[in-house]
């Protein structure tokens, strides 16, 4: 730590605890930060590639905070987030003010809100900044990170994060990161359940699903998948005069038939698809353009 006339500063290096598949990965990312990369976690077989390329290794997460002002930290659940930022040997028995704390685990809102309140008796940011884009996205550096947090903690981490992500999103206050994580997951395996349907279908219609699994993925790269819909930045209802009112009323249009086609394809051959039969009720409101007078 070192001291100037405006107070006491954080060290300059840069921590990561928790190596695990996407982890190690980000941390990789960090090797050869100018002002230093230290690494923690409790197996020491995780930590020795990174050493090798020049990374330090801690052996506590209070090692990390006696040399780190940014510190990532990607363990598994709410209960390591906790011991590693608040227990004993944790962050905050040796993390200088102004340090700043990131949590890129998927926990709930309320820990990150609570470490934070806690961390601020310490004169410590805490910013929670889960991820998004699986080990592919870790690996080649292309992660969006979804951040909660003051001003001044998101623009102290961003230059470390952008080592590892290229979509950097601040959504407002601890907490919202995760808010937004949690929503982005549940839409992702919401849809791998509704394409476990669907191949059930397909396979029950004698369709080859690796050839489908390819048109599918050739398919969303070109539309965007289901993130297209998020366009309206709302969920207000659309009404006529709207710019995107008749496009998605088209769209509601050609989606309701093709729902009904696949449910009467489903009965035929005998396959149960309640997603399915959920979409067909729900499409429409979805959508923002529900039915009314319109038909």
């Amino acid at each position: 730590m070192t001291t100037t006339e405006a107070g006491p500063r954080p060290p300059t290096g840069v921590g990561f605890i928790g190596l695990g598949q996407i982890g190690s990965l980000m941390a990789g990312r960090l090797v050869g930060h100018p002002d230093g990369l230290v690494v923690c976690d409790l197996r020491e077989e995780a930590m020795a590639p990174l050493v090798a390329q020049g990374a330090s290794a801690a052996a506590t997460p209070a090692e990390v905070a006696a040399a780190c002002g940014v510190i990532s930290v990607m363990v598994l659940d709410d209960a390591q987030t906790r011991q590693v930022v608040a227990g004993p040997d944790g962050l905050l028995s040796a993390a200088a003010p102004g340090t700043v704390i990131a949590l890129h685990s998927t926990i709930r809102p309320e820990t990150a809100v609570e470490l934070a309140a806690e961390a601020a008796a310490h004169d410590v940011a805490v910013v929670d900044a889960p991820v998004s884009g699986g080990f592919m996205g870790a690996a080649d550096g292309t992660l969006a990170t979804m951040v909660g947090g003051d001003d001044g903690a998101v623009d102290r981490c961003r230059p470390v994060f952008e080592h590892w992500a290229a979509m950097v999103v601040h959504l407002g206050p601890v907490g919202n990161g995760t808010k937004a994580k949690l929503a982005r997951n549940m839409m992702h395996f919401v849809a791998y359940t509704a394409a476990g349907e669907a191949m059930r279908l397909a396979e029950a219609c004698g369709v080859d699903l690796t050839q489908l699994g390819a048109i599918v993925r050739h398919t969303d790269s070109v539309t965007g998948g289901p993130g297209a819909i998020m366009f309206r930045g709302s969920v207000d209802e659309l009404h006529p005069g709207d710019d995107f009112y008749d496009i998605v009323v088209h769209t509601r249009t050609l989606g309701e038939k093709d729902l009904s086609l696949a449910l009467e394809l489903a009965a035929d051959v005998g396959v149960a698809v309640p997603l399915g039969e959920l979409a067909l009720r729900d499409f429409a409101a979805s959508l923002g353009v529900p039915h009314r007078d319109d038909g």
